[in-house]
């Protein structure tokens, strides 16, 4: 990708958004929930998906990205927690900003397709 520099900053806060997610339940009181176990594991993939964007791109995990920044945004309602309006909260900002920095960087992929070397 030409503008490479722009997607690394994308992955740096998807890490960081993961993180938070996964820290969050701890943070805010709502250990233990329906919520905080998808909190946790959104959080992981989140974050793993990052780190593997930053070793090394593919648009595959841009997709996945997408995918698990709108099942955070959606899942209080599909798991019934949408009741609990700090994990609510907390669920829908952060899949939101993943969803969003994720089909940014789809975007800037699209626009700046990678350069094919030939390899010897």
């Amino acid at each position: 990708m030409e503008n490479w520099t722009n997607a690394r900053y994308c992955d740096v806060a998807n890490l960081i958004l993961g993180a938070f997610l996964f820290v969050s339940p701890w943070i805010f009181g709502f250990g233990g929930t329906t919520a905080a176990q998808n909190a946790n594991i959104a959080g992981i993939v989140i974050a793993v998906l990052a780190i593997a964007a930053l070793a090394a791109f593919a648009v595959w995990e841009e997709w996945l990205n997408l995918i698990v920044g709108l099942w955070t945004l959606v899942s209080p309602w599909v798991l019934g927690f949408h009741a609990e309006t700090t994990a609510m909260t907390i669920s829908v900002i952060v899949g939101a900003a993943v969803a969003v920095l994720a089909a940014i960087e789809l975007w800037m992929m699209s626009h700046s397709p990678p350069r094919l070397t030939a390899g010897r």
